[in-house]
């Protein structure tokens, strides 16, 4: 493999050429290899047109098609802004072109199965903490209202929600955090908070008016 100082350079042309060797008007923004004191040549001159062009922003398939190719070369384009060229890929051979996308679709089938696994798993673990949370707001409110544990711990433990099941002390079951959890349905499902709240109270005062009778709820709950 060359070595970095000895890579064949392709540039982008920045302006109209015409091949120094066989007199084609290229164009602007043509593909062109520098033949030294001859000048800017097609790659068709420079033997380079059976090599297809690897736009750059996928290291993976860049990394393997350039191990394949027994021919390649960079392709650079001056920037006018930065005043240096910048690669904008490679020219590679078509059979490694093909390898290498054939092994990073490969390569995606997997990462998207582990993906997948890895979700199935948080899932599986966010049930199981749902569960556990269940469990424990009905030993805590054994006088609750059958079923109601689920639809607190579902709310509560909702992945993403920020809701006190997804807190540190939610997934310890801490019983302050499993308390809140409870509140938070009674104050909503149990009183006429949301209704306050429809007619412009402040939350805080909301809370304040329905006080007791989230404890009357608590306290019903509480005792089995």
């Amino acid at each position: 493999m060359a070595r970095k100082s000895d890579e064949l350079k392709v540039f982008i042309a920045n302006r109209p050429v015409t091949c120094a060797e066989c007199g084609e008007d290229l164009g602007r923004k043509a593909f062109i290899f520098l033949a030294g004191e001859k000048g800017a040549i097609c790659l068709e001159c420079a033997d380079l047109d059976h090599l297809v062009f690897l736009r750059a922003g996928n290291a993976a398939l860049t990394r393997r098609a350039k191990k394949y190719s027994k021919l390649w070369a960079v392709v650079l384009k001056w920037s006018r802004a930065r005043k240096r060229y910048e690669r904008q890929g490679l020219l590679v051979e078509e059979e490694a072109f093909d390898r290498a996308f054939e092994e990073c679709e490969a390569d995606e089938e997997i990462r998207a199965a582990r993906r997948l696994r890895e979700r199935e798993r948080r899932s599986l673990r966010a049930q199981e903490h749902t569960q556990r949370f269940a469990r424990r707001i009905r030993e805590l409110f054994p006088g609750a209202p059958e079923g109601v544990e689920w639809t607190i711990a579902e709310i509560a433990c909702e992945v993403g929600s920020g809701h006190v099941g997804r807190t540190a002390a939610g997934r310890a079951l801490d019983d302050d955090a499993v308390r809140a959890a409870v509140v938070a349905h009674i104050r909503h499902a149990e009183t006429p908070y949301d209704e306050l709240l429809m007619t412009g109270w402040d939350r805080f005062e909301a809370r304040d008016e329905v006080r007791a009778r989230v404890q009357d709820v608590l306290e019903r709950w509480q005792r089995g």
